[in-house]
């Protein structure tokens, strides 16, 4: 990666920027059969729930994992702030009145557990290789 572009990667603006776009469009596309306010509405909820889910997740995962030991250090991170993740977005979804909630949620999901388990198993790793 150039010089130039790490400051823009390593950005917690940037990553929470394209979360919104990204996970907000999927909600578009995921609750486009419904009236025009339901979709946009869904979409800005999941949005900025995206938006702050990327925030939360890097340092929820860097501090439950120098918690927890052994074999539980590898699955117990991701389960808890996937669980988390998975609450708080059918729950606000639910209170804002997404009319596919399921279908809202289930990629915005996929990605944040995909990230969280190959965030914690990346510092496990990091951790074998320190002295």
């Amino acid at each position: 990666m150039s010089s130039n572009m790490r400051p823009l990667a390593q950005s917690s603006a940037v990553h929470m920027a394209v979360a919104f776009v990204a996970m907000g469009s999927w909600a578009i596309f995921a609750n486009r059969n419904h009236a025009p306010a339901q979709i946009l509405l869904a979409g800005a909820v999941q949005g900025a729930i995206s938006a702050a889910i990327t925030l939360f997740l890097k340092k929820a995962i860097e501090r439950l994992a120098r918690i927890f030991a052994g074999t539980g250090r590898l699955w117990l991170p991701p389960a808890f702030v996937i669980a988390v993740s998975a609450t708080a977005l059918a729950s606000i979804h639910r209170i804002a009145g997404t009319p596919e909630i399921l279908r809202t949620i289930a990629v915005p999901l996929l990605v944040s557990a995909s990230y969280a388990a190959a965030y914690n198993y990346s510092l496990h790793r990091k951790e074998q290789r320190s002295p």
